[in-house]
C-alpha cells in the first residue's frame, strides 16, 4: 500500500488551446500513454457524497486501485497494486478490496460490500517536466464524449499555483472551474441515463 496527498491544478481546454499547449511545450517528441479508469459507487452514491472516488487504473499490464479522500492541502491517495485476475473481479461485481483500502472505507462509513461497478473513462495522455512541476495534456472519452485537459502537479502548493497561472497567461487560455474526472464522468453519466 502506498499513500501520497495529491496537489494537482486543473483546467479544462478547448481543442485548439491544447493544441497551443501541445506544440509550445514541446509534448510532440513525448509518448502518448492511454490508460483507462474504471469507477466504483455504492448505489446510493456515498463515495461521491464524502468527496471521496474509487477507480482502478488501468495503464498497459498495470492495475491500480486508488481510493481519493478529501485532504487539507489536496487529495490523500491510498493505492493498491491489483492483478489483471483480481482487477476482472471488479468489474463484474466481485470486489474484495485489500485490507488498507478497506480501512479508508471504513473510516468513511463505507463497505466494500455496497461498491458496484459504474464505468470507465479513457484518457490518452502526455506528461513532462516543467519549472520545477508535472505538466500533464490530457484528451480523454466517456459516456459518448470528449474533452480536453491541463494538469499541473507539484510538491507545494505554492509553488504549482505560480506555475499554473504562468502558464495560463502566458498562452492566453481562460482559467475555468475544473471538475476532476470522475465528476465529470458523473456528470455525463447522469445525463445519458
Amino acid at each position: 500500500m502506498a499513500q501520497e496527498i495529491e496537489i494537482e491544478f486543473k483546467n479544462l481546454l478547448t481543442e485548439t488551446e491544447y493544441h497551443t499547449l501541445y506544440t509550445q511545450l514541446e509534448f510532440a517528441t513525448i509518448e502518448q500513454v492511454k490508460q483507462t479508469n474504471h469507477y466504483f459507487e455504492t448505489d446510493d452514491y456515498k463515495l461521491r457524497d464524502k468527496g471521496a472516488a474509487l477507480r482502478i487504473r488501468q495503464k498497459a499490464d498495470t492495475w491500480t486501485l486508488t481510493l481519493k479522500e478529501p485532504h487539507p492541502d489536496g487529495l490523500l491517495e491510498t493505492h493498491s497494486t491489483l492483478s489483471k485476475e483480481t482487477a476482472m473481479l471488479w468489474l463484474e461485481n466481485q470486489l474484495s478490496a485489500p485490507s488498507e483500502i478497506n480501512r479508508q472505507l471504513e473510516q468513511l462509513g463505507i463497505s466494500a460490500a455496497d461498491l458496484r461497478y459504474i464505468g470507465a473513462l479513457t484518457t490518452k495522455r502526455q506528461e513532462r517536466e516543467y519549472n520545477h512541476t508535472l505538466v500533464v495534456l490530457d484528451h480523454s472519452f466517456y459516456c459518448g464524449q470528449s474533452d480536453y485537459e491541463l494538469e499541473l502537479e507539484a510538491r507545494s502548493k505554492q509553488h504549482g499555483e505560480q506555475v499554473f497561472e504562468d502558464i495560463l497567461n502566458t498562452f492566453h487560455i481562460s482559467k475555468r472551474a475544473t471538475d476532476n474526472k470522475i465528476k465529470r464522468f458523473f456528470q455525463a453519466k447522469l445525463k445519458s441515463e
